[in-house]
């Protein structure tokens, strides 16, 4: 969560509300109030699970911009926060998206059957995943659920009304933290590259 905070911060966001439940004590505990990190944070807290829509309408009463950014908690990225912004335009969202890359090596092989080829874990072309990293306008907190993930509430509505664009980015670091594996890759991405 320092990652992401830090991160937001270099794109200007002064204002950080988090949403939490379980294990929220540890989370004030390690974060405060924001200051020692350069922002202000705001708790939202959760009784129960309330999804990732659930979540953005619940934090309602801390969003007080037209345009606010939602990210999942579990993902690092230095993708440029301006560009979504600026895809953004007019419409009501944007959504990050990037390369889908294969969680496996693939083998290539020739009509005889030889190996002509590994590729390891190689971007699949053509191909792209939600970042889970959004902009969004006021105006859709009316629209959400009470419960539900927005990702099957909210945003197939937008898409079907062209409300919805989409901000790719290639050639950026994104990695959702699902593992210690993942970790570890994080961190090494981040020990070389202490600009992010």
């Amino acid at each position: 969560m320092v990652r992401q905070i830090e991160w937001l911060r270099r794109f200007g966001v002064t204002d950080v509300v988090l949403a939490v439940g379980y294990l929220r004590h540890k989370i004030f505990e390690a974060l405060g109030d924001g200051r020692r990190f350069g922002v202000r944070i705001f708790y939202s807290v959760e009784e129960e699970p309330l999804g990732t829509g659930g979540a953005v309408k619940n934090a309602e009463p801390f969003i007080a911009d037209d345009i606010f950014i939602v990210l999942n908690g579990d993902i690092l990225t230095n993708l440029d926060l301006n560009k979504l912004v600026e895809t953004l335009g007019d419409a009501d969202g944007a959504i990050a998206l990037v390369p889908l890359r294969s969680p496996y090596g693939i083998v290539e092989f020739d009509k005889d059957g030889y190996i002509t080829r590994f590729r390891e874990k190689p971007l699949l072309e053509g191909f792209y995943i939600n970042a889970g990293v959004y902009a969004l306008r006021r105006r859709v907190l009316s629209e959400l659920p009470d419960r539900g993930n927005i990702e099957e509430t909210l945003f197939p509505r937008l898409a079907q009304q062209r409300r919805l664009k989409a901000a790719v980015y290639k050639d950026v670091f994104w990695k959702s933290v699902d593992s210690l594996k993942d970790l570890e890759e994080v961190d090494r991405f981040f020990g070389v590259n202490n600009e992010y």
